[in-house]
C-alpha cells in the first residue's frame, strides 16, 4: 500500500491538476452554468466514474494499447470530438428555443451522468496521463502494484470530486442569477456551445 507520506503530496498535486484549466473542468463549468449546479454535480460523478475506468486501464495495462496504437488513439479522440460537437449543436439549439422556454429540453440526472462518463472515456489523453502519473507514486517493493494504482486513482478521484464539486456550485449559482432572463440564458447556451466546439478542436489536434 502507498504510505500516507506519499498520499498527501499526491493528493495536493492531484488537486492542483484538477484546478488547472482543462477539458473536464471546463465541461463541468459549462454544464453547471447552462443547467444548474445539480447538473454539474452529476456530470462530475460521471467524470469520476470515467476516471475509475482509466485507473483500471492503467492497473491492467490497457492504457498501453492507446499509447502504442495510432488507430486506437485516433478513434477515441475523433469519437470524443464528434460527441462534443453534438453537445455544441444541442446548446445552440437550446439557445434558439429560449424564447419559448417550455420547448427547451430538460436533461435528466442520468443523462448528465452519462455525458460525464462519455466525455472522460473518449479523451485518450486521460489514459496517457494516468499511465505517466500514477507509476511515479507506486513502488513494487510496497506490495501489489495493482492495489497501489487503485489506491492512487481513488485519491485522485476524491480530489477531482472536491474541486469539480466546488466549480459546479459556483458556476451553477452564477447561472441561477440569469436563468430567468431569456436573453442571458440564450447567451449562456451560445457560450456553452462555443466552449464545446473549442474542446472538440483541441481534442482533434491533440497528439500522443
Amino acid at each position: 500500500m502507498v504510505e500516507i507520506s506519499l498520499l498527501l503530496p499526491f493528493f495536493f498535486t492531484s488537486t492542483i491538476l484538477a484546478l488547472s484549466p482543462g477539458p473536464d473542468n471546463l465541461f463541468v463549468l459549462a454544464q453547471s452554468a447552462q443547467n444548474g449546479r445539480m447538473a454539474g454535480f452529476f456530470v462530475t460523478l460521471g467524470l469520476a466514474t470515467g476516471l475509475l475506468v482509466h485507473t483500471a486501464a492503467v492497473a491492467f495495462g490497457l492504457a498501453a494499447v492507446v499509447q502504442t496504437s495510432v488507430l486506437a488513439f485516433t478513434f477515441l479522440k475523433l469519437t470524443g470530438a464528434i460527441y462534443l460537437l453534438y453537445l455544441a449543436w444541442q446548446a445552440f439549439k437550446s439557445a434558439a428555443l429560449t424564447e419559448t422556454p417550455e420547448m427547451v429540453p430538460v436533461l435528466s440526472h442520468g443523462n448528465l451522468y452519462c455525458r460525464g462518463i462519455i466525455m472522460n472515456l473518449t479523451n485518450p489523453k486521460v489514459s496517457l496521463f494516468f499511465m505517466a502519473f500514477l507509476p511515479q507514486f507506486a513502488d513494487p517493493h510496497r506490495g501489489s502494484m495493482m492495489a497501489q494504482f487503485f489506491q492512487l486513482g481513488g485519491v485522485f478521484i476524491i480530489a477531482t470530486l472536491l474541486v469539480f464539486g466546488a466549480i459546479s456550485l459556483l458556476a451553477g449559482s452564477f447561472g441561477d442569477k440569469f436563468r430567468n432572463s431569456a436573453l442571458a440564458q440564450k447567451g449562456v447556451h451560445r457560450v456553452t456551445g462555443l466552449v464545446f466546439i473549442a474542446l472538440a478542436v483541441k481534442l482533434v489536434l491533440s497528439e500522443r
